[in-house]
């Protein structure tokens, strides 16, 4: 605990490992599988338990709860882990479990913003730098991936995925994957095109915006079947690793698209494909 400040109300069990820097204040709870990194800040009343790790330089506010033990009804009693990155804050009365199945984690990137009353369950995965507004939930096995912003009050089923860059709006439901890129809210949710001021903001290039909306296009508004969509997307709108993140987000999707249920798919022939564009100018 060298060069750390901890409050003398502080309850920091042995066994606990403390790196320098760190600040406890009034009232926390430390448990003694718990580890936090250096320059870490634990506000008064939070409480940390399970076998967690705090990343160096993350605040976690006052009365928030990571490392618990999962709500999974299915939990026996297996080791299983909290991973939180650095420079992430974790704000008031927001809840973390801990995962279900033995050695699995719940991970929380670097910079992250959870803000307050949020909760995180069993074996989700977080990127790095998502934003997590007010009593934004997530059910079990959810993946958020890098720079997603979820807004307040929304909800997202168990196993579903939300792909990085999106952008969710508050008071949504989401109940299958959102992909990559995109913009969208509601209950049920609509997707509203590529989150452009997103992607502008960091620094995609014009060329890459315009691949990312013909792949939005072909995927949601040219009325093909997905695997023929995607099939197109990689033989005709080019190789960039966004729009290949696109794809295989698309392809390797087991909830499905959000979105795309009552499409309706049709098959184009092979022959038909250089009249695509024309198709794409009618839908849109």
């Amino acid at each position: 605990m060298s060069q750390s400040n901890i409050h003398p109300s502080a309850i920091i069990e042995p066994g606990a490992k403390i790196g320098n820097n760190v600040t406890v204040e009034a009232y926390a709870v430390i448990k003694g599988t718990v580890t936090l990194e250096d320059h870490v800040v634990i506000k008064s009343h939070a409480y940390i338990d399970g076998n967690t790790t705090i990343g160096a330089g993350t605040i976690v506010w006052p009365s928030a709860s990571i490392g618990t033990k999962t709500q999974d009804l299915k939990f026996k009693g297996e080791k299983t882990y909290v991973v939180v990155g650095k420079n992430c804050e974790i704000r008031e009365f927001v809840t973390i479990n801990s995962s279900c199945n033995e050695n699995s984690v719940v991970s929380i990137g670097d910079n992250c913003l959870i803000m307050a009353y949020c909760h995180v369950a069993h074996n989700c995965e977080i990127g790095n730098r998502v934003i997590m507004a007010n009593n934004a939930m997530l059910a079990g096995h959810v993946v958020v991936e890098d720079f997603a912003i979820i807004g307040g009050m929304t909800p997202v089923h168990q196993f579903s995925r939300i792909g990085q860059y999106a952008m969710v709006g508050g008071f949504s439901r989401i109940t299958h994957d959102v992909p990559p890129y995109t913009i969208g809210a509601g209950s049920p949710y609509k997707l509203g095109g590529l989150n452009l001021v997103g992607l502008k903001r960091h620094g995609f290039p014009l060329e890459v915006r315009r691949a990312l909306a013909k792949a939005f296009k072909l995927t949601y508004r040219s009325g093909l079947r997905m695997s023929q969509a995607l099939d197109f997307i990689e033989s005709e709108v080019g190789t960039n690793p966004h729009v290949k993140h696109w794809i295989d987000f698309c392809r390797n999707s087991k909830r499905g698209l959000i979105g795309f249920q009552g499409i309706s798919a049709q098959t184009l022939p092979e022959e038909d494909f250089d009249d695509l564009e024309e198709l794409l100018e009618e839908k849109v």
